[in-house]
């Protein structure tokens, strides 16, 4: 082919593809018009879709992180939720947030991360923040690992549900702490108790419910487990009990739900209880008797002290709680239960109680040693039995004493003369002797069937028809007034002439002993011996007088024998023979006016009219004094007198001059009974309260039969014969206070002591001496 058609061909070629090319490009163009249109509306839509994401996203504190494969990160979310994530995160500004978070979620959650990443394996974790805490949600999707951060909203979450809405109406206090302790939430009990008007102002005041609480909330939170304590608070004027359980909230970031339980009614009444235990154990111990308490496993659950003291068993095996089987087994071995021939069916008829739903009847064992118990079986309020064991081995020696005194009181009473009668505190006769019955002239069967005391008084009226002795014994016998329940007596007289005596004693029982007696002899005795003891004081009245009168008319002529007696023995011209009669009469007259004075003397001491001219008197002078008087006669017979006073021994409050005449009288006792190369003592001692003078002769003694005498008036005595020296000493010394006794062995010589009070009062004769006496001295 020529090259013209070739170039011809390849021009028309060119220009059918050049055509074909533009309708094909026109058609594209349309194509792609429409599909532009079509991207356009789809990109219009995806990004309407997108800024809803976004605007969803942003509305929540949510943030959304996607992990790719190889490695790259994409964020979604709020700005504002990722830079508060950023900042409890404690990062900088210029942080990349994605790997801010990327790096705190592995350090709290490596592995999780890792599995998520690696294999899809969804997690839920929570990221503890410097603010707060954040719920992590692992998720994987596309063949991308998604990590969703939320804030922790516990309180916003709990006040907006039905559960929160509970918990805050719950009667318990009820609060949530964050993971730092802080208080997160508390419902209306816990307000009202810490009285907080509202949680905000419970935080401003940083109030806490109990640092014992406080110290539980945080262990909880530190171990992630549940705790559970015990406090008592002070509020409002009352101690509480409560029962603190602390729960870690599962995904709460560090957050723990507390509760607080109150227990003080429990705990009160749990204290009562124990208190109520502990004063009954205590006071089971203080019983005499024996108590064992055994449980329901049969096993001693209580013993009191009396109970191992009267079986006489280790304390120590009583610890170890034994069975009652073995108990009674080891109380057979040593002999402490009864003797039985059954021993086998003994022992299972005792533990068959356990089964019983009433007590048993009393029993009584009686021992090998020859005690006897009283055993009483209960069962136990709280299951078990409860045994009482009394050793009643006294309580029966007692009883069978008492009704054989009782027995011995009745054939006493019986053979009594006195009519007696014992009423009870209900009036009714008790007991009543034989003479009861013939004293009154009823039968024995009518006064036991008297109702009462009314009833007695009716059968006796008719003996002594005395209302008012009726009255006032019924007051005695029936008034429990113990003003009215007093002994009295009186005397009445009966119709048949009786004069008779009745009186009332109360008795220790309450009851009430009437005793009537016949004394119609006894007073008609009583007036003899009345009239013969006005004869004889009349007669010792007559007496006195006379000696008194005696005594004075016998001074006269007395004292004229010795005046003229006196006056012969100064004659000059008169013989040494007459003039030794005339001393000796002399001598006479006045040793007889010694013997009327000491009788005037002691007359009137018996009239109680001596009194006493005290003054302080140096005891070393009286002894001096009386020395020198007797000194001349007892260094006549050959005898010497010594002298023996302390210079110690201070002034006493005395008579002197009576207190001398005393001595006069022991001295001149003492010489007439010393003989020659006897020994006369006249010594002094001194004691906080008196003074004892002593005067002490080596002569002949006093015989034992007479020493009890020897102070009596007019008795004949072995020394010196009949007078009143002795008992004028006696009398004189107690007019002082004092009081005198002697000292004697018979053929060793006599002692006479005087007791003289430092302080002598001055007081007539002593009452004693004021009663007349036939005789004595």
């Amino acid at each position: 082919m020529a090259e013209a058609e070739i170039a011809y061909v390849a021009t028309a070629g060119a220009a059918g593809l050049a055509l074909a090319l533009s309708a094909w490009a026109a058609r594209l163009r349309g194509r792609l018009a429409i599909r532009h249109r079509e991207a356009e509306a789809e990109l219009t839509r995806v990004r309407a879709d997108l800024a809803d994401c976004d605007g969803a996203l942003a509305a929540f504190e949510d943030v959304r992180l996607a992990l790719s494969p190889d490695g790259r990160t994409r964020r979604l979310g709020a700005p504002a939720a990722w830079s508060a994530l950023v900042r409890d995160m404690a990062a900088g500004p210029d942080a990349d947030p994605a790997l801010v978070v990327l790096d705190a979620v592995r350090a709290a959650e490596g592995a999780r991360l890792d599995a998520l990443i690696d294999r899809g394996e969804p997690f839920d974790a929570v990221l503890e923040g410097s603010s707060g805490a954040w719920s992590i949600e692992g998720r994987s999707s596309a063949g991308a690992a998604w990590l969703k951060l939320a804030r922790l909203g516990l309180v916003g979450t709990a006040a907006e549900s039905g559960l929160g809405l509970l918990a805050d109406s719950y009667p318990a206090p009820t609060w949530i702490t964050d993971a730092a302790g802080r208080l997160a939430w508390a419902n209306r009990a816990w307000l009202d108790e810490m009285k907080a008007d509202s949680l905000e102002a419970a935080r401003e005041q940083g109030l806490s419910f109990d640092r014992g609480a406080d110290v539980i909330v945080a262990e909880a939170a530190r171990t992630r487990q549940p705790q559970d304590g015990f406090r008592w608070t002070t509020g409002g004027g009352r101690r509480r009990a409560w029962r603190i359980v602390a729960e870690p909230v599962q995904g709460g970031a560090g957050a723990v739900l507390a509760f607080a339980l109150d227990m003080t009614e429990a705990e009160e009444t749990r204290d009562t209880l124990r208190r109520h235990v502990e004063a009954h154990d205590e006071t089971l111990n203080h019983l005499a008797d024996a108590v064992a308490i055994f449980g329901p496993s049969k096993r001693l659950a209580f013993h009191n002290t009396a109970f191992q003291t009267l079986f006489n068993i280790d304390p120590a095996w009583l610890d170890e709680r034994p069975t009652h089987a073995e108990l009674l087994d080891r109380l057979r071995q040593r002999r402490m239960l009864p003797e039985v021939i059954d021993y086998a069916g003994w022992k299972a008829n005792e533990l068959d109680f356990y089964g019983a739903a009433e007590a048993a009847p009393d029993d009584s064992w009686s021992l090998p040693d020859g005690r006897t118990l009283r055993v009483v079986r209960q069962p136990h309020p709280l299951g078990g039995v409860l045994l009482l064991f009394s050793d009643i081995t006294d309580e029966l020696k007692l009883r069978s004493r008492f009704n054989a005194q009782i027995q011995v009181q009745t054939a006493t009473l019986d053979k009594l003369n006195d009519a007696v009668a014992v009423f009870g505190s209900d009036g009714r006769i008790r007991l009543h002797n034989e003479a009861f019955d013939n004293f009154w002239g009823v039968s024995g069967e009518a006064l036991d069937a008297a109702s009462d005391f009314d009833a007695v008084a009716a059968l006796c009226h008719a003996t002594m028809p005395d209302p008012a002795l009726w009255l006032g014994l019924k007051a005695r016998v029936a008034d429990p007034d113990p003003e009215s329940r007093v002994p009295i007596a009186g005397e009445g007289r009966t119709t048949d002439g009786r004069i008779a005596s009745w009186l009332t004693r109360p008795l220790p029982d309450g009851a009430t002993l009437v005793a009537f007696s016949d004394v119609t002899a006894r007073r008609g005795l009583e007036q003899a011996l009345a009239a013969k003891a006005q004869a004889l004081e009349e007669s010792t009245a007559l007496k006195r007088e006379f000696v008194g009168s005696v005594s004075y008319e016998l001074r006269t002529p007395l004292t004229t024998i010795v005046g003229y007696s006196e006056l012969l023995e100064m004659q000059a011209d008169l013989p040494e023979r007459s003039r030794q009669h005339a001393g000796a009469i002399r001598v006479a007259a006045s040793q007889l006016a010694g013997s009327i004075d000491d009788v005037l003397d002691m007359a009137q001491i018996d009239a109680g009219e001596m009194e006493l001219t005290l003054g302080d008197v140096r005891v070393r002078d009286l002894l001096d004094a009386a020395a020198d008087k007797a000194r001349a006669r007892i260094e006549g017979r050959g005898a010497s007198l010594t002298v023996v006073c302390p210079p110690s021994i201070r002034p006493i409050r005395a008579d002197a001059q009576r207190v001398g005449q005393a001595l006069d009288h022991l001295l001149d006792n003492a010489a007439r009974s010393v003989s020659e190369g006897g020994t006369v003592s006249l010594t002094a001692e001194a004691t906080t309260t008196e003074v004892r003078i002593r005067v002490e002769d080596s002569g002949r003694g006093i015989p034992y039969h007479l020493q009890a005498h020897v102070f009596d008036r007019f008795v004949r005595r072995e020394r010196g014969g009949p007078g009143v020296g002795l008992a004028l000493v006696k009398a004189l010394v107690e007019l002082h206070g004092g009081w005198a006794e002697v000292e004697s062995e018979p053929g060793k010589g006599a002692a006479f002591i005087l007791h003289l009070p430092l302080e002598a009062a001055g007081v007539a004769a002593a009452p004693e001496l004021r009663l007349g006496m036939a005789s004595g001295e």
